[in-house]
């Protein structure tokens, strides 16, 4: 098996997370020695000038990072009419944080069932949503908003103008008894 291709594999998937270096050792059945020479063999191939992306070395780990002499192209992407389109994803993100503003990531997660970390990220990238501070819980998690783009964005004077709706919570009437069994022992 090519262990560079499937490091580079590994670095994709974890996306913004990155890999420790023990990480990779372990992940890949390596030595100290063998985990460097592979990250610094696949670095070396990524820095070419016929490559978009690179390795970087951000806060402990390994990342896939963009190069930054292409910054102007993927501003110009961000930028771009034709992909100011919303996905349905996109959409549920910035309802769940106008509608419960300030909010952390995870809690979006919670509502929406699933990661949000990289809509939130692009919602951010085209100035959608902002960060507003941090949160007093546990590790401080960032804090979300949405901006006065959002509301130009959807034609809004202010958040008071967002659809109201009531949240229907229904209660149980029937109890159930969680040790019957419609299966007997016999």
């Amino acid at each position: 098996m090519n262990k560079e291709a499937i490091l580079e594999g590994l670095l994709f998937v974890v996306g913004d997370d990155g890999l420790t270096l023990t990480q990779i050792k372990d992940i890949l059945e390596l030595n100290d020695d063998e985990a460097k020479e592979l990250i610094l063999s696949l670095k070396d191939k990524y820095e070419k000038d016929d490559r978009g992306i690179r390795i970087n070395f951000l806060g402990n780990t390994f990342k896939l990072t963009t190069k930054k002499e292409h910054k102007e192209y993927y501003q110009k992407l961000i930028e771009n009419e034709e992909n100011n389109n919303l996905s349905q994803s996109a959409l549920e993100t910035l309802a769940i944080i106008a509608y419960n503003e300030p909010i952390t990531r995870l809690m979006v997660d919670e509502i929406r069932g699933v990661s949000s970390r990289e809509m939130i990220r692009k919602l951010v990238a085209k100035g959608l949503v902002k960060e507003v501070g941090r949160s007093d819980l546990p590790g401080r998690p960032i804090l979300y908003q949405t901006t006065s783009e959002f509301l130009d964005y959807f034609g809004l004077s202010s958040k008071e103008d967002l659809p109201k709706f009531d949240m229907m919570v229904e209660e149980a009437t029937d109890s159930v008894d969680l040790y019957d069994s419609k299966y007997i022992e016999e």
